[in-house]
């Protein structure tokens, strides 16, 4: 399956030998089940990594929909790594298909910028952020955070939902 990803859906991303994708600031390994992304954020490897979540989790045979939320808990995840380290922060991307929930986890290198809900509600329309983490409550019930000796980990858990991808 990784194979195929990699040659027909990423032919922007060159493959290198074995189950390896890699580019400047983008080194994507490839292992079943899942993959294990080190990437420099910058909003073109930020773009390339939703594909490949959305795609593992498809080919994983996930429906859409938790294709999509597991692709939008990545997206999250990464922009505050980016809100707190900054543009280009070394950021791990990992992403496992279990039985019954797809599992992202990203770590950021930034080991006291806990994510924090505010006092608002989510529908508050006079913030202009601030929604991320009542999203996560939403498409990860019971997301965690851990402080590493390497910075923090954000571990979701999203249900797998939905018809299969098509």
């Amino acid at each position: 399956m990784h194979d195929a990803l990699a040659r027909n859906q990423f032919s922007d991303l060159p493959c290198a030998v074995g189950p390896v994708v890699t580019t400047c600031g983008f080194y994507l390994a490839l292992r079943p089940g899942g993959f294990t992304l080190h990437m420099s954020a910058s909003a073109a490897n930020v773009s390339r990594m939703r594909r490949w979540v959305f795609a593992e989790v498809c080919g994983a045979g996930a429906g859409e929909e938790a294709a999509d939320a597991a692709r939008l808990v990545a997206s999250e995840l990464v922009a505050n790594a980016v809100r707190e380290c900054g543009a280009f922060a070394p950021v791990v991307v990992r992403v496992d298909g279990l039985p019954d929930e797809v599992r992202v986890d990203v770590h950021d290198p930034e080991q006291y910028a806990v994510p924090k809900r505010r006092q608002a509600p989510p529908d508050n329309g006079e913030w202009e952020s601030g929604r991320g983490l009542w999203m996560l409550d939403v498409l990860a019930p019971g997301w965690t955070v851990e402080r590493t000796d390497l910075g923090k980990q954000v571990r979701c858990r999203v249900p797998l939902t939905g018809r299969n991808c098509a």
